[in-house]
């Protein structure tokens, strides 16, 4: 066990970031409290994507080959606060990062089904953050070998893991900003709003009441469609009715590419799948892709650079 911690204690200095410094509490504009600083930048934020053991190499060599990047060394590690092993790896992109884990042993709950890692500046003041803004703590606070985790919930059940670590590497700005796809029910996407807008000190910078249902598989109707920017990065919410055709509400995170076209080639030539194509909306033209293992991702350009 204690071999197990000290090799999780290598994998996660590489990716680890974070300072000890204490945030300050500031008023929004609409003068209710926020907590400034929570987040540390978009590109220590991850994606977190469960595959089968075998089917982690292949994983790997489609999402890196895909999105060119690298991986951190494969490690075989306990990440969760009760005894399990998986192994454990970081792919970082120009356009997003990746948490990889090939569990071998049963996931304890209700790890893989956070969406997201977020680093933040201060545990208790985030967890206290997340309280504030009407998101629950399902996952106490728990060590690791360098820093502290926790699992937060948002209203709509929208999970995400954050974590604090006391060292702090400097990673480059991603080429695009990923993009956080959120679906919520009509019932709750203004709590939801309200709660993750409070918790990241964000913004709304885009809400469509009548976006066009091409967009999640349903031609002829409208749904919801709102944009929340935060120094945690893009979040895209799409509210809908929950009559979702597969794969759309599969997809956790958006990909912005150069040219989609060329990406869509060689991810197929690399084992993905498209299981939508292209289709052009919203300024951009749209595809959703498989990739081995089973993780399903939205891809997009803007329409000016798709069309190569």
């Amino acid at each position: 066990m204690y071999r197990t911690r000290r090799l999780f204690t290598l994998v996660l200095l590489v990716f680890s970031f974070a300072n000890r410094s204490e945030l300050g509490w500031a008023r929004s504009p609409q003068g209710r409290a926020s907590v400034s600083n929570v987040a540390i930048g978009p590109q220590y934020d991850t994606t977190h994507v469960y595959v089968a053991p075998s089917d982690v190499n292949a994983f790997v060599a489609s999402f890196l080959g895909t999105f060119g990047g690298k991986s951190t060394n494969q490690v075989v590690a306990t990440v969760t606060p009760t005894p399990s092993s998986t192994t454990s790896q970081l792919l970082q992109t120009p356009v997003g990062t990746v948490s990889l884990f090939g569990f071998k042993t049963p996931i304890p709950a209700p790890f893989g089904a956070e969406r997201t890692g977020y680093l933040i500046a201060n545990m208790d003041a985030a967890i206290k953050a997340a309280r504030d803004s009407g998101a629950e703590v399902v996952v106490t606070q728990f060590p690791d070998p360098i820093g502290v985790d926790a699992v937060i919930q948002f209203p709509g059940g929208v999970m995400t893991q954050i974590y604090w670590h006391t060292k702090a590497p400097s990673y480059a700005p991603f080429a695009h900003v990923p993009e956080n796809r959120v679906y919520v029910s009509q019932d709750a996407a203004d709590t939801f709003l309200r709660s993750f807008v409070a918790f990241s000190s964000g913004s709304v910078v885009s809400d469509e009441s009548a976006a066009p249902g091409d967009e999640i598989g349903k031609p002829g109707t409208t749904f919801r469609r709102i944009g929340v920017s935060s120094t945690f990065g893009k979040l895209l919410v799409l509210v809908t009715d929950g009559h979702l055709p597969y794969p759309y509400g599969r997809e956790t995170t958006g990909y912005e590419v150069d040219d989609l076209a060329a990406t869509l080639e060689r991810a197929s030539s690399l084992g993905a799948k498209v299981l939508v194509p292209p289709l052009n909306s919203h300024g951009r033209m749209s595809a959703i892709v498989q990739f081995p293992g089973g993780y399903i991702a939205e891809i997009h350009s803007p329409v000016s650079a798709a069309n190569h």
